[in-house]
């Protein structure tokens, strides 16, 4: 099996050959959701792009580490600032609930929207508030090296410091020069020796909710410092790789890296990755633009700018025909063309079983997973892979039509590929499975519902009990309406 796996590194901006820093083991830190509002596709991009990383690296045989956070406090309306109103605070304040109530309600239908795009779960999965500790210890620190200083009860990051020693925007490019021309003076400022240092700590006003003692104020930690703090205690100080979606690049793994540095002397990430966006019209899909469209949107067809209903493996299949660093364009015309590929994709598993065997092969299978192994090393470069497929699916519908040949060994073999790479590492599944014998079941209870109706109606009911009852002892409920019966399962 190839290993020699190509991955480009943000920060020196080219593909490196990854070598893990304590092989086998590997450690992956992901930045995961906000929680304040319903999923959506953008957010389904780092999700699936990171659920491939993490797949193809537990296929090649490495023992993986996970981290993926949940930001449930500290994140900011004005992010690049660091000021106005905590998100999920604000959202609690409108919807009249506690702050950790939209928390649990927004993480559920998160962690249902990645079940339903067959993502599998991180290895962790640590929430911000429950590290406060870890946060108030890295901040001390930070103090304690002379990178962060205390204002009226708040911490920030001292970054002109920083950059005597260090140097501030290498991963974003962004020149601390053009960072101080381009930073406007806003309300609360003057607290900073400089309006561009971040907070690191911030004292809680009378009114807000989230707040926890410091040494320094009752008060909250900032978004940043929250990455920083669990990355070091799941991971270590030094870690293989850290992902996101590129729009993260600037402020908040910029600001990653300065704290992480500063505190222990040296950078703890070893090569960063980052996914580009999906862009409707040209532009980045985001809450704060309000031009996202959520997953249960997608599946259930409901928004505007939808036609129809898309399947979960639809959604994951048009995410998978571009290369996690390219932007993906949304449009009914491409979520109809990736349902089309991908069902084209199922039926040609599908047809494996019924295909006639011959003494000799019309196909190289090895050439073919070569191939395949060749595109993931590349970058992880699903598109090619996908495109490699699809050879393997036409020369299937070949051996249908009669024109290509198969023998039992390369037959074995092409399941296999299959197997591997549409299933196991780019984690799509066949969402046809069980379909049939859902649509059975709902005929069979049709005719059961209508005899026990005929029974009823001649006044028979003691045949209309005993359906009834017994289909109550199988586990399922008839309830009498005005329009009808209905049923459904305890």
């Amino acid at each position: 099996m190839p290993n020699n796996l190509l991955l480009y590194n943000s920060l020196s901006k080219k593909k490196e050959e990854f070598k893990p820093i304590h092989p086998p083991f590997v450690g992956i830190y992901v930045c995961g959701p906000t929680v304040y509002s319903d999923t959506h596709l953008g957010h389904a991009r780092p999700a699936i792009t990171f659920d491939l990383l993490f797949r193809y690296l537990i296929h090649l045989g490495y023992k993986v580490r996970y981290v993926r956070n949940i930001t449930d406090v500290g994140h900011l309306e004005n992010e690049t600032l660091g000021e106005g109103e905590d998100r999920i605070e604000k959202k609690a304040r409108q919807e009249q609930v506690e702050p950790m109530e939209v928390v649990q309600i927004y993480m559920n239908a998160f962690h249902k929207n990645m079940d339903q795009l067959n993502t599998l779960p991180p290895s962790i999965e640590p929430r911000a508030s429950g590290h406060i500790i870890e946060q108030i210890e890295l901040i001390k620190k930070l103090v304690n090296n002379g990178y962060a200083y205390e204002s009226n009860g708040s911490v920030y990051f001292d970054i002109l410091k920083y950059n005597q020693k260090y140097n501030y925007g290498k991963l974003s490019g962004r020149v601390l020069d053009e960072l101080i021309s381009n930073t406007r003076e806003t309300e609360g400022q003057e607290e900073k020796r400089n309006p561009y240092d971040f907070a690191l700590w911030k004292k809680a006003s009378p009114e807000h909710l989230m707040r926890w003692p410091s040494p320094w104020s009752v008060g909250f930690p900032g978004w940043h410092l929250e990455c920083s703090a669990m990355s070091i205690k799941y991971l270590g100080e030094e870690f293989d790789i850290h992902g996101g979606g590129m729009d993260l690049k600037f402020p908040h793994h910029e600001c990653e890296i300065a704290q992480s540095t500063a505190a222990l002397g040296k950078e703890s990430v070893h090569l960063w990755m980052h996914n580009n966006m999906i862009t409707i019209n040209g532009q980045k899909m985001a809450r704060s633009l309000n031009n996202f469209i959520t997953l249960d949107q997608l599946f259930s067809g409901d928004h505007p700018l939808l036609d129809q209903a898309y399947s979960p493996m639809t959604v994951r299949f048009f995410i998978l025909q571009a290369q996690y660093r390219s932007t993906i364009d949304f449009s009914n015309e491409a979520l109809k063309s990736a349902e089309t590929g991908y069902q084209k994709l199922m039926k040609a598993v599908e047809s494996l079983s019924k295909l006639k065997v011959s003494e000799s092969s019309t196909i190289d299978v090895n050439k073919l997973k070569e191939k395949c192994y060749e595109a993931l090393n590349d970058d992880l470069n699903s598109p090619v892979v996908l495109s490699y497929l699809f050879e393997a699916v036409r020369f299937v519908n070949s051996v249908l039509d009669g024109s290509g040949k198969i023998n039992s060994e390369d037959l074995e073999s092409l399941k296999t590929l299959f197997n591997t790479f549409v299933f196991e590492i780019l984690g799509l599944k066949d969402e046809s499975a069980g379909i049939g014998d859902e649509k059975m079941t709902g005929e069979l209870m049709k005719i059961i519902i209508d005899l026990r109706q005929t029974a009823k109606s001649n006044k028979d009911w003691s045949a209309s009990d005993k359906i009834r009852n017994e289909l109550k002892n199988a586990g399922i409920v008839i309830k009498d309406l005005k329009e009808g019966a209905e049923w459904e399962r305890e």
